[in-house]
Formats: C-alpha cells, structure tokens, sequence
C-alpha cells in the first residue's frame, strides 16, 4: 500500500514560482517517515477531482495526505474533497525550518505562505464536514513523522478492512451475548465479509494433509519450540495431529482467501483436538482469530496485525482474555490468557510446546504454545455491538512479569498493570460495555486507534493514565446523544 502526496497551489504566481514549489514538495515528501507516491502540483479544480476520484479507484492507495504549499483558493477544492473515499491527512508545515530573516523579501513570501493557505483548505474541509487527521510542524521533527507513521497504519487497517473475508467455523458459544453482532453492519460500515462454514468442511482439509508436509511441519515445531519429551515420544501423535489442523486450516484459509477465522469449542464436528498449536502460529503469520465463535475480535485483530505490519514499532499482537487478578491494595494485576489460543508474537521468551488435558469441548488433549508476554507499554481492546452503533474500547496498560513462576498453568498468558489504576480501569471498562475478549497489542497504540476510529466514523473510548471515573461517564453521555444525533432521524 501507498500513500499519495498532494500539494495544492494556483496559477497566479507563474511558471517559476510553480516549479520551485514542486521541487521542495518532492523534498518533502521524501522526507517522511512512509512510503509516498508524490503527484504533480495542483492547480484548478479538474486536477484536483480527477486525482481524488484516481486515489479513491486505486486500490493500492491507502490514503492520501494533502498540504497546500502556497495559497490554493479552496473552492477549486470542493469538488475533489466530496469525491473523496480515502482517508485523508492534512499536512500543515513548509519548506524551511528558520526564516531568513535578513533576506526575506515578496517573492520568499510568495513561495512560502503555507500558513495562509493551509488555513484556506483547512476552512474549506471543516466547511464540507470532510474527516481528517491535522498534523503540524515541520516533517524534520520526529513527532510530526511518528503522527503521520499512526495515522498510515491506520489507513492500513482500514485498507485491509475493506477487502477483508473472515471464516467461521461454527457458531458461536451458545448464550454468550457479547459474541453475537449484526454482521451485515459490519459489512456496511467496515467492508469485512462474515460468512459461516460447516466444521466438517475443515475436517476434509485436516485429513486430507499428507504426511510428508505432516513430517515437515513436525519437524518446523522441533527446531522452533521447546517441544517437552512427551511429545517427541509416546504423544507424538497428538503432535502430528495438531500439525495435521495447522496444514488443513492453512489450506482452506488460503485457498478461500480468508486472512481471519474463528473456532468453538462447542462445535468442533469430526476434529479430535481443540485447534490449540495451529491458531497460535496463524496468528503469528498476521490471521485474525477469535474464541468461540468472536467474529467481531478477530476482525479486529487482523486489523491491528495490518497495521502493525510494514514498519511500525517492534512489539506483537494477540487475542486475549482478561481471567483473573491478583487483588494485592496497591499492586493489583490482570492475568489474561485464554484456553489455547494467545499469539507468540508477545512471548518473551522461546515458547515450549507442550500437551495437557482441556476439561471442555470433549476431545482428545490438545497441543499449545506455553509462555509468558513480555514486559512493556502496550495497549488492550475491544469491539461490542451496542445495538444501534459499534464501540471500540481501549485501554493503555504496562505489561509485568509475573509476581512468581505459573508451573502449574498450561497456557500462555500475559499480566498486566491497567492505566490509570486497576479500579478506574475496570469501573470504566464494565461501564462501557466492553467485551471480555480483546486484541492485546504492544506495536499499536492509542492513537493509531483513534485515527482508525475517525476513519470508521466508530466510537472510541480510551482509558489512559489521566480518566477518571467521573470524566469517563460524562464522556459516555456525551458520545450517547453525539451518535445517535449524527445517525439522523
């Protein structure tokens, strides 16, 4: 994916005025933080429609950043704004860092009035109602690059949104309200295509593997994992039938070109083992997936795997569950893990592949990745259906070891210390509505979210160190009435 870079200007300054400032356009371009397909100066009102319909047809481009180098009257902008389907940047910076103040003169002031014209087109965009990410300062800065960086993986996702095709395998656990959703809103309002598919047709897959890519995979688990003794002797079935699920999930997943899944353990057909082992690598190669059933939390996690892909900070992303906690006064943790399945991409540490039993979904014992998340700032969300709107959740925490060893639990998991504190964080996250599944990611943050959101038109919630209870219930109020208003009557 690329992003395009336009710069806005007029005729009335000539032609050397407008080559000047399509030199020092390219030099900026060039000077940020992500890949950019620069596009000649604009300078009437054709121009501009014509690459803003060209930008919304090409679906290579993820979004288009736009800064008017000298004053571009912004009424040659309405037309190419309102064709716009892109999400958009509004750069507001210049050419120079210092002025030259001994030798400034008209023609300097020509060439370089971004001020004024940024705030013509600036007017211009709030005037339509056109959604916009607004950045200022000079590209040198590592601030303005890092916001532009957000603001690009966030274009990602949203890219990655709207081709994207999620298979389900089953339905989801029976009675559990917060995995249910209207999945032909998510189609309208995020482009993603949920569609259900016979477990068993996932079993034809599984079996269908040959032994030959079996002993391959095996042999990947051996040189990758811990793997314990047991299953490199009297288990070691169960190891091969676990590699048997990861090649039949592969193939149907590619052959159908679905880059998310969901499993349940309550529909599991003619699978001997709860796919444990299998999710986890999936997910580690960027696929969405989601427990029981959770169609709405692997969207999201393959969204954020989209955006943290190409670039972004080094961290990881997974599926996560807020269990249990360590309610110590002034020390309290959230210990998150699931059944099987949290993704590799946060472990600390080399995972042991092991076997254990699982008390539910009546098979045969399963195979999974065993460790701990490492340390670090990261961040926790989650997608609900609220009925009338969707609303994502997201909450800053830090990522801890744990207090002590976990000998005895079989899973992988992650500890974590919410933002601001653990009775704020979880007041506001049960007052909100947010699920118990989420994305935990340590390489996107709040405000990679917040873009993503304002390019959805989707509600977000943060919870960071400075909510509090009384401010963040005042701000659900308030986003009550904003988008039941904004939806019209």
């Amino acid at each position: 994916m690329t992003i395009w870079f336009l710069t806005g200007s007029q005729g009335l300054y000539g032609e050397d005025t407008l080559r000047q400032v399509a030199e020092q356009s390219r030099r900026i371009a060039e000077a940020l933080p992500v890949p950019v397909e620069w596009k000649p100066v604009l300078t009437d009102a054709a121009a501009i429609r014509r690459v803003m319909l060209e930008a919304s047809a090409d679906d290579s481009c993820a979004g288009v950043i736009a800064w008017m180098h000298t004053f571009s009257p912004a009424k040659m902008w309405i037309a190419g704004l309102d064709a716009l389907r892109k999400p958009l940047l509004h750069l507001h910076t210049q050419a120079n860092v210092e002025l030259p103040w001994s030798s400034i003169d008209m023609d300097f002031m020509n060439l370089n009035q971004a001020a004024h014209g940024d705030r013509e087109f600036g007017h211009i965009q709030t005037r339509l109602g056109v959604p916009r990410k607004t950045v200022a300062g000079h590209v040198s800065d590592p601030r303005v690059g890092e916001r532009v960086e957000a603001w690009a993986r966030a274009a990602t996702g949203l890219a990655e949104l709207r081709t994207l095709k999620l298979a389900r395998f089953g339905d989801n656990m029976r009675d559990v309200a917060v995995t249910e959703g209207d999945k032909v809103e998510a189609q309208l309002r995020f482009g993603v295509s949920v569609n259900t598919y016979g477990v068993n047709e996932l079993v034809e897959a599984v079996d269908a593997a040959s032994d030959a890519d079996v002993n391959a995979l095996v042999k990947e688990y051996e040189e990758l994992y811990r793997v314990t003794p047991e299953l490199l002797g009297e288990r070691r079935e169960s190891l091969r039938y676990a590699a048997r699920i990861e090649l039949g999930l592969r193939h149907f997943l590619e052959g159908g070109g679905f880059r998310a899944f969901t499993t349940n353990f309550e529909d599991l057909g003619g699978l001997r083992q709860l796919p444990g082992l299998a999710v986890q690598r999936l997910m580690a190669d960027g696929y969405g997936f989601g427990g029981e059933g959770d169609w709405k939390t692997s969207v999201l996690l393959r969204t954020l795997k989209a955006m943290s892909a190409g670039g972004a900070p080094e961290g990881g992303t997974s599926f996560m569950e807020d269990y249990t906690y360590d309610l110590t006064p002034g020390q309290e943790v959230i210990l998150g893990a699931h059944m099987l399945e949290v993704c590799p991409s946060i472990a600390a540490d080399t995972p042991s592949c092991e076997i254990h039993p699982l008390g539910i979904g009546g098979r045969e014992d399963p195979v999974r990745l065993v460790f701990d998340a490492a340390p670090g700032p990261g961040v926790v969300v989650g997608l609900a259906d609220m009925g009338d709107r969707f609303r994502l959740v997201a909450n800053e925490i830090d990522i801890v070891p744990p207090a002590e060893p976990l000998p005895a639990l079989p899973v992988a998991r992650a500890v974590w210390k919410p933002r601001p504190d653990f009775r704020t964080s979880t007041e506001s996250w049960l007052t909100a509505g947010a699920p118990h599944h989420t994305v935990l990611s340590t390489a996107v943050g709040a405000e990679e979210l917040s873009d993503l959101a304002d390019m959805l038109g989707v509600e977000l919630l943060v919870i960071d160190a400075g909510t509090t209870s009384r401010q963040f219930a005042k701000e659900l109020r308030w986003n009550q009435a904003y988008y039941r208003l904004a939806q019209g009557f």
